[in-house]
């Protein structure tokens, strides 16, 4: 089993922290909840506004009250601090309440239409992309958003606000001591941007290891069999150990920059408030400055590098925000499904099926199927026969449009395929994959795949038919049986008949079996033929089939090799043709005499 390959989009460096295309797509998604966004902003704003306030009463206090010993007007001025700590609780709590509230509900929205494009993304989109990206997709890079209503763009306006605010009341009050304070920011500010830099390089690192680990761990999991039939265990051990360590060490870089970062600042902020105490003292013992005036400088050296330090962090959050946010847009904005052009939904389809000169390639290059052409007339059964990778599947596939056609004509009641509503055209054709998947869930509800209309009884009915109803009310539970993931507590032939009853239940004018009966025993086969016989009566049926005993019957068999039919008619005109289809047919009983 490979390594999972490293896209270009998971490698790709972070954007630009203002790319306002994203960042006008991303209030696209804030428009709802558009009144509470702005009543954030608005305390964001206020709370800005409020933090000079504490330092310039401390100051008033110190210099007038206590220096007056005024008792009456020190408790009135320690009331109106306690005021403004209330007030600014008050607002922290908003403020913290609002924009989790906020990213939590555009984060639910955000997934619930990345999960909506992804149920209607064409096969051939989840050919080339691993699982594990879209999980990182769907649910890492849609968490990150959240951090950036929390931490982005309404925290980063409030912090340059508040820095502003304080640098002008600084300059207002004393621009010698102001001039002193802000000494150290130059430094602040290189030691800032080389670390918003390092970070965003190695968060941009995490996201990417975060990604592999996915796509790993969902490929390896799912496919956990063949690693253990193969005794491949170690081996693959060794290659997560080699992708965690990547993950490991894209961590301890990001924390490399922190514990070297905040330190720095630390220091920073000290010497600018070491700085501001020893001119200050200074100019006390002139005369020159009042001891109040120096102590508030001291709390405005706090809440100016406080926000200096955060802005970096803050930076990064939203650059991720926006790198999550234009990967997660590329996926909205994929043109990569199948297009639900046609409006016709009809009131019955007959079930006529005809292919004209069906040209089709998975890779518009290697032509899988070659000028394919056929008709199968309402109410007839018609098997296609041929080797592995003939082309069978694809036939199916296209029929469901599952995939499109490159050139030719798929018509359905003398309809070309694209009239129909994609909808409509699905809820007509019954399909039975030779690979069951079942859901982790009660077989009633793999059945009906949770569709309200289909009713209990009609669902029973339909296991009866098949044959199985007795089977499944001896599960403990019954038809609430769950059957775990995969359908792993059902053996294979279980699973095939559970499958069919989930086909039967839809009751579509046109039934699809590929390879149906290949993968069940004896027994369990007669069983499914005498179903099939009563589900085909009146209904159009296309058998792709492994076995040629169980196709003898049909009204057409038509030979696929290479992507061309080379020939077609019923068993016996086949055989007396001593083509094709009677070599295959010799051989098969060859293998089995």
């Amino acid at each position: 089993m490979s390594e999972p390959q490293k896209s270009t989009a998971e490698g790709s460096p972070a954007g630009r922290i203002f790319d306002l295309a994203t960042l006008r797509r991303l209030y696209a998604f804030i428009r709802p909840y558009q009144g509470r966004f702005y009543l954030l902003v608005l305390i964001i704003m206020l709370a800005a506004a409020l933090a000079p306030v504490t330092p310039l009463l401390i100051r008033y206090t110190i210099d007038n009250e206590i220096a007056a010993g005024d008792y009456k007007g020190l408790s009135l001025m320690l009331a109106s601090m306690v005021g403004v700590l209330v007030v600014q609780a008050v607002m922290q709590f908003s403020n913290t309440y609002l924009s989790g509230w906020l990213g939590q509900h555009v984060i639910r929205d955000i997934r619930v239409q990345l999960y909506h494009k992804i149920l209607h993304l064409r096969l051939k989109f989840f050919d080339n992309t691993p699982i594990g990206r879209l999980v990182t997709r769907t649910i890492s890079d849609v968490e990150t958003l959240a951090d950036v209503f929390s931490e982005g763009m309404a925290a980063i306006a409030g912090d340059i606000l508040q820095l502003v605010l304080i640098i002008g009341v600084m300059f207002y009050t004393d621009w010698r001591l102001a001039a002193i304070s802000l000494s150290m920011v130059p430094l602040m500010l290189i030691s800032t941007y080389i670390f918003k830099e390092k970070i965003k390089a190695s968060f941009n690192e995490v996201r990417t290891a975060v990604a592999n680990l996915n796509a790993f761990v969902q490929e390896h999991i799912t496919g956990m069999n063949i690693v253990q039939i193969f005794g491949s265990e170690k081996i693959e051990a060794e290659k997560f150990r080699a992708i965690n360590d990547e993950h490991r060490k894209a961590n301890i870089r990001s924390i490399w920059y922190y514990s070297i970062y905040f330190p720095v600042a630390d220091i920073l902020s000290a010497a600018g408030t070491g700085l501001v105490v020893w001119y200050g003292a200074r100019e006390i013992l002139n005369s020159e400055v009042t001891f109040g005036t120096v102590t508030a400088f001291v709390m405005f050296i706090n809440l100016f590098f406080r926000p200096i330090r955060m802005l970096a962090d803050r930076f990064n959050t939203l650059q991720m925000g926006i790198v999550s946010t234009d990967r997660i847009l590329k996926l909205l904005d994929s043109d990569d499904y199948t297009q639900n052009n046609g409006s016709y939904v009809p009131e019955k389809l007959r079930g006529q099926v005809e292919f004209e000169n069906v040209w089709f390639a998975y890779n518009d290059e290697n032509w899988v199927l070659r000028d394919i052409s056929f008709r199968v007339n309402e109410g007839e059964t018609v098997a296609f026969v041929g080797a592995t990778g003939a082309g069978k599947s694809s036939i199916i596939n296209l029929l469901s449009r599952f995939y499109d056609i490159n050139r030719g004509h798929i018509r359905i009641d003398g309809r070309d395929l694209h009239d129909y509503e994609l909808g409509a055209l699905r809820r007509n054709i019954g399909v039975v994959l030779q690979d069951v998947f079942l859901f982790s869930d009660t077989i009633e509800n793999n059945i009906t795949l949770g569709d309200p209309t289909i009713s209990r009884e009609s669902m029973i009915e339909a296991a009866k038919l098949v044959g199985v109803h007795e089977f499944i009310e001896r599960l403990p539970g019954g038809y609430q049986y769950n059957v775990m993931e995969r359908g792993a507590t059902l053996s294979v032939g279980q699973r095939q008949l559970i499958s069919f009853v989930r086909a039967m239940v839809q009751n579509p004018r046109i039934i699809v079996l590929d390879e149906a009966t290949s993968s069940v025993d004896t027994e369990t086969e007669e069983l499914i033929q005498r179903a099939i016989e009563k589900l085909m009566k009146g209904r159009t049926a296309i058998v792709i089939a492994h076995r040629l005993s169980t196709i003898q019957k049909a009204d057409n068999i038509i030979v696929v090799d290479k992507g061309h039919l080379v020939e077609q008619g019923t068993h016996e005109e086949l055989l007396q043709r001593e083509g094709a289809y009677a070599n295959l047919y010799r051989m098969q009983y060859k293998e089995m005499a």
